[in-house]
């Protein structure tokens, strides 16, 4: 009954409102060193749940509807960034069997082997056969784990200090501490070209994520540039057809991203991109800048009254 008369607000209160949604792995069992991501029963509930109570439309098509003003009410998006192998084998089926459409960011740089460098890290401080890491890759101290929960401790404690450098200063960095630490890598993570294809075939819409994931804000115009257009570029050859979406990495306006990123997003020939803001999107909104959040709560109730105070705007 509550959630028909969650339903039955969103109805009154949410037409020419987006929500957008961010995902970026869904695991078959739960990974205890990426705890917010979900596993392959939780996101089976929250699709279910979104095809039950909401609206889900393909977001090329949200888009289209929202400029002129012809969004329905409880409209949403499901949305994944960087190009997780999960995203095709473990959440794509979910996404079917719920008839959810969904568009996914690719970093295409990993296409070709190897992982994101916060992969990188939080791998290495998972690894159960090191319970004390040299860190004097980043000038600390070395620091001893004990349980799992030091492990996600220190990770995260970490991630701060290493996100905002260069790119490639973060790759050497990473590269460092696995040779400090006598550590081997783990299997790649993300999806190859030909993988990409195949969700792409199975309906799933395809946007670019830059090219090796950096911080835009850190660039120069050039850098930025590159990292844009290359990232498109890429991914129209891999799959014979246009790339219309473009997904900020990080995404904090001014943050993570400069306004010329904006400029070159929209010189690049993309038709809109999304940002980490939270929030919803309205007729009003910057197309280039649209809002997404995820609602990471555990139970069904709580995720569905999230849902529906992003549309609400509290």
């Amino acid at each position: 009954m509550l959630h028909w008369m969650l339903k039955q607000l969103g109805l009154i209160t949410s037409k020419n409102k987006l929500s957008i949604l961010i995902y970026h792995q869904v695991f078959s069992q739960k990974d205890p060193m990426r705890p917010s991501e979900p596993d392959t029963a939780e996101f089976a509930w929250q699709m279910a749940l979104l095809g039950r109570y909401f609206n889900p439309v393909a977001l090329p098509q949200a888009i289209e509807l929202l400029k002129v003003g012809k969004l329905p009410a409880n409209s949403v998006c499901v949305t994944f960034d960087d190009g997780y192998l999960n995203n095709l084998t473990v959440a794509q089926p979910v996404l079917q069997q719920y008839s959810i459409p969904a568009t996914v960011y690719i970093a295409t740089g990993f296409s070709s082997g190897g992982n994101m460098w916060n992969d990188r890290l939080i791998d290495l401080i998972g690894n159960p056969s090191i319970s004390e890491f040299n860190l004097s890759a980043l000038q600390l101290a070395t620091e001893q784990v004990s349980d799992i929960s030091s492990r996600r401790q220190l990770a995260y404690k970490l991630i701060p200090l290493i996100k905002y450098q260069d790119y490639q200063q973060r790759i050497n960095i990473i590269d460092q501490l696995y040779t400090d630490n006598q550590a081997n890598e783990v299997a790649n993570k993300m999806m190859t070209p030909d993988e990409i294809n195949q969700l792409a075939k199975l309906g799933v819409d395809i946007g670019a994520h830059t090219v090796d994931h950096p911080i835009l804000a850190s660039q120069n115009e050039g850098q930025q540039k590159h990292q844009i257009e290359q990232s498109k570029q890429q991914l129209e050859q891999w799959l014979n057809k246009g790339v219309n979406g473009f997904a900020y990495p990080n995404g904090k306006p001014v943050e993570d991203y400069p306004l010329s990123a904006v400029d070159l997003v929209k010189q690049s020939g993309f038709e809109y991109a999304v940002s980490t803001t939270s929030g919803l999107s309205t007729p009003v909104s910057d197309f280039y800048q649209l809002n997404r959040f995820t609602p990471w709560d555990k139970t069904p109730l709580k995720f569905h009254l999230r849902m529906i105070r992003n549309m609400l705007g509290i």
